[in-house]
């Protein structure tokens, strides 16, 4: 089948990597060139990046409202158009271009976190299960029937490591339903819309936590954040980032190490870090001070003064208000991605 690829980040790199042993790919559809990571440069997308490396047409259209990029799509005469988190909306004439239609591989168990944050949302939402599934696009936001779906534990995986493994499960998932396209046998399943949630995108400072939280929300906070959305906070007079911290409630031995913690208290004990919460603690195994790299929780503990005295606090960071804004629960046309 001829295949056209529409996607943007790391996520839909892998989908598009492992789609091009397979199948041939006329042509790739990115969003432009945008400051990425820490850097201030403008930068390619990840799946720019791999196309180029296959010397495949790149196209970088800022909508699909032009006449120019439709036909561009056209030109390439797609079977079927391949979507991951491409992250732009996609018209019902544009939808309606390819004969097959348009996949598109999703991060969640549909109809659970439709939008732009599944990954992390399930992460937040305590799910023990999520996975990917692939679509039947149509102008609704991930509204469209399913047909091919893979699960996985969430656990105790970051949002990047479950990233990187729904996307391993979803290039298999979407080579399987190409196989069935070809063969015209996609058995389609409807979303039941009485289990929909929504996947709001993760707002800026969002994961940052607080000795106002509970145990649970720091933990999952932490779990469900990565460099464009760290877990933010102040310990010990010093700003950083939680790069992981772990779940004590069933651990006895850490229970009673930090017995009489408060929220805000910070405990350095045995060589192991404890934040107080609102209602309990999380011990914090890896962290990132500003200006430093990325150390375990007893380096970072060794160059702080008194940190076993037991006296020291850890606080919110303070952060500049974001405008307030009504959400969008279901707007009347999606990304697509």
């Amino acid at each position: 089948m001829r295949i056209v690829f529409m996607g943007t980040p790391d996520f839909a790199a892998t989908i598009l990597e492992d789609l091009l042993e397979h199948h041939e790919v006329g042509g790739v559809f990115t969003r432009p060139d945008a400051v990425r990571g820490r850097g201030k440069a403008m930068q390619a997308s990840p799946v720019a990046l791999m196309a180029g490396t296959y010397d495949i047409p790149v196209y970088k259209p800022s909508s699909f409202k032009d006449a120019k990029t439709r036909a561009q799509l056209k030109a390439l005469a797609p079977d079927v158009v391949c979507v991951a988190a491409y992250g732009m909306i996609l018209p019902q004439d544009v939808l309606d271009i390819p004969p097959y239609g348009c996949l598109n591989v999703h991060g969640s168990l549909l109809p659970r976190w439709r939008g732009a944050a599944p990954i992390e949302r399930a992460i937040l939402g305590g799910d023990k299960e999520t996975g990917v599934c692939v679509m039947r696009m149509e102008e609704g936001m991930d509204t469209g029937d399913y047909c091919v779906c893979r699960t996985t534990v969430v656990g105790e995986k970051t949002a990047s490591e479950l990233s990187d493994e729904l996307a391993n499960l979803g290039s298999y998932a979407l080579l399987t339903a190409l196989v069935h396209c070809e063969q015209d046998a996609l058995d389609w399943t409807r979303q039941d819309e009485a289990l929909v949630t929504y996947a709001d995108k993760i707002a800026k400072h969002e994961l940052n936590i607080s000795p106002a939280d509970s145990a649970r929300e720091v933990r999952l906070k932490v779990q469900a954040s990565s460099g464009a959305h760290p877990s933010r906070c102040v310990v010990a007079t010093r700003p950083l980032t939680v790069i992981r911290a772990r779940n004590i409630a069933e651990d006895e031995q850490a229970q009673e190490l930090v017995a009489g913690l408060g929220a805000g208290d910070v405990c350095f004990v045995q060589k192991r870090l404890f934040l107080g919460a609102r209602d309990g603690a999380v011990e914090v195994l890896h962290v990132k001070p500003d200006g430093k790299p990325e150390m375990d929780a007893k380096s970072f503990c060794a160059g702080i003064q008194g940190i076993k005295e037991g006296s020291l606090r850890w606080e919110a960071l303070q952060t500049d208000p974001e405008p307030a804004q009504a959400p969008s629960r279901v707007p009347s046309h999606g990304k697509g991605a």
